[in-house]
């Protein structure tokens, strides 16, 4: 490989090991080279880009040491194909109160006590030992508070036009970044994002004396807890009706209803939770609205058909429009 500066080439060295940065190839050709990973690991793994997870059900003292081995087989892997691993970045985090054991990394010829840590920051979002989305709902917030304060420093009057697409573009999308994962389920964290709408809908002009309500209303816009429900319902339907390339059944179970005529052919059996985090899954949380739906919502042709009805169904009833 050689570097080009101004049309001077550099002396030429051998590569060894990895892919260009930056390269066109070098995403596929990373991914092919370690895509025998998995191959060396027992417990659960998943793999993004660079980013690899590992994790198991401790329920015995053999199980954390299962999950040792398969560190010191991913040590092995690395020494094998020449792929270094960073153990400054790599860290543990414990979900529940049994075995909380210390785990070790090879770092080449050195061995390294993996730092244990209650909240890490995962593709984007906050994931916490306790699985609780406070952490996440404040952080989206802070950033979505931020961009609103640049708006309102450099914009002075702003139309609704104008600022339904910058709202829209900038600033709503931090507040619903992967929000299926870790949609809010306390009230706290539901006003905590519902607070950057309220304050985003009073910029404009003769807006900051009406209330939240009539603002959305003259907006055209719903509460964003409404917009959670309404997403999860669109995904919902994209599941049963096979438009996902993902098995329904590891989310839902159909209602065994015999002759009971009332409601929709594909009613949702609603699963017992013993913990609120459990009840705030998708899979839990979005079957008592499911259910409720009418007939002729479910049985939509289509995707934008579904979105237009249920659209049409709500706005029938202004109740659901009204501003927490």
């Amino acid at each position: 490989m050689t570097v080009c500066v101004n049309g001077s080439l550099s002396s030429s060295a051998s590569i060894l090991s990895g892919v260009p940065q930056g390269s066109v190839l070098g995403p596929l050709l990373f991914i092919l080279y370690v895509n025998d990973l998995p191959n060396w690991i027992r417990n659960n793994m998943r793999m993004f880009a660079d980013d690899t997870k590992i994790w198991c059900r401790l329920t015995s003292q053999g199980d954390s040491h299962g999950l040792q081995e398969d560190l010191n087989r991913l040590g092995d892997w690395s020494d094998k194909w020449l792929l270094q691993l960073n153990c400054e970045k790599c860290k543990v985090m414990h979900m529940g109160h049994s075995y909380q054991t210390s785990y070790f990394l090879r770092d080449g010829t050195d061995v390294r006590k993996l730092e244990c840590v209650s909240s890490e920051k995962d593709l984007g979002v906050y994931v916490t030992s306790n699985l609780k989305p406070s952490q996440q709902c404040a952080a989206a917030a802070a950033k979505a508070s931020s961009i609103l304060g640049l708006v309102k420093r450099h914009f002075r009057n702003l139309d609704i036009p104008s600022f339904k697409l910058i709202y829209k573009l900038y600033i709503r999308p931090h507040l619903e970044y992967s929000i299926q994962a870790w949609s809010p389920q306390l009230k706290k964290d539901v006003a905590c994002l519902e607070r950057i709408q309220r304050r985003a809908t009073k910029i404009i002009p003769g807006f900051k004396k009406k209330s939240y309500a009539e603002r959305l209303v003259l907006l055209n816009l719903t509460t964003l807890e409404q917009r959670r429900v309404r997403g999860d319902l669109i995904e919902t339907f994209k599941l049963l009706t096979g438009r996902e390339r993902v098995d329904w059944h590891l989310f839902f179970q159909l209602e065994n209803t015999g002759y009971n005529l009332r409601g929709h052919s594909l009613k949702l059996s609603k699963p017992r939770c013993n913990t609120v985090l459990r009840s705030n899954t998708f899979s839990c949380r979005i079957v008592d609205q499911w259910n409720a739906l009418p007939h002729h919502i479910v049985e939509a042709a289509s995707v934008n058909s579904f979105k237009n009805r249920l659209d049409s169904f709500w706005n029938s009833d202004m109740s659901v429009y009204k501003a927490t």
